[in-house]
């Protein structure tokens, strides 16, 4: 039996299980389980990887193609500048994209950490302005929390802005439903979500799944 599974916390928002668990089912495959690993803190990693691994191991990131071929056919040649809500795993790979596809780009925190970083404070209505793709990676919104979303000035959002949300659940977020009262085009993690499992089972079954 191999094992496939999801490590991170908290996992009860995932679909993965779900999602791999029925795609194994409708492939006829009878060797192979996907499970939930919801760690507290990183360093139990090193106990589950002691029970589950076999002596070698292999790091893949999917966010990267899901992102960039979710959001690839929603950017017009205005998008040059960007806006990252959250600096977390994610944000990492939205950065890496962006660079990829020569857009400029700061990140919006809580706390200032590098110079490419602003606080919510700083982000005055000129830097949103000019910066048309605004894209959320914090849990913001997520439910149930649906009433949350990040503190900028959407009055001055326009037409010419893209609004891209990591989170799925909601379908449309706050932060969505706002970009979309000012005429933003929106979209949300879903079809990354699908986009970056598919790109995981292709990875698997190179790997002789």
């Amino acid at each position: 039996m191999k094992l496939y599974g999801l490590i991170g916390f908290p996992l009860t928002h995932s679909f993965s299980k779900k999602y791999f668990t029925e795609k194994f089912q409708q492939t006829g495959i009878d060797n192979c389980l996907y499970e939930n690993f919801p760690l507290e803190n990183i360093d139990q990693i090193k106990h589950l990887l002691n029970n589950t691994d076999h002596g070698k191991l292999k790091g893949f990131n999917t966010d990267v193609v899901g992102f960039e071929n979710s959001i690839k056919n929603f950017l017009k040649p205005y998008h040059t500048k960007a806006l990252i809500f959250g600096t977390g795993g994610a944000a990492k790979a939205v950065e890496y994209v962006l660079q990829k596809l020569n857009i400029d780009y700061l990140f919006v925190s809580r706390k200032k950490g590098t110079p490419k970083t602003i606080s919510y404070h700083e982000l005055k209505v000129e830097i949103l302005q000019e910066h048309l793709l605004l894209i959320n990676t914090t849990p913001l919104g997520m439910y149930p929390k649906v009433d949350d979303c990040p503190d900028i000035a959407y009055d001055y959002l326009t037409p010419q802005h893209h609004l891209y949300d990591l989170v799925y659940n909601p379908e449309k977020t706050l932060f969505l439903q706002k970009g979309e009262m000012k005429g933003a085009t929106i979209q949300n993690g879903y079809e990354m979500l699908i986009l970056q499992a598919e790109e995981s089972w292709r990875i698997w079954n190179e790997s002789e799944l």
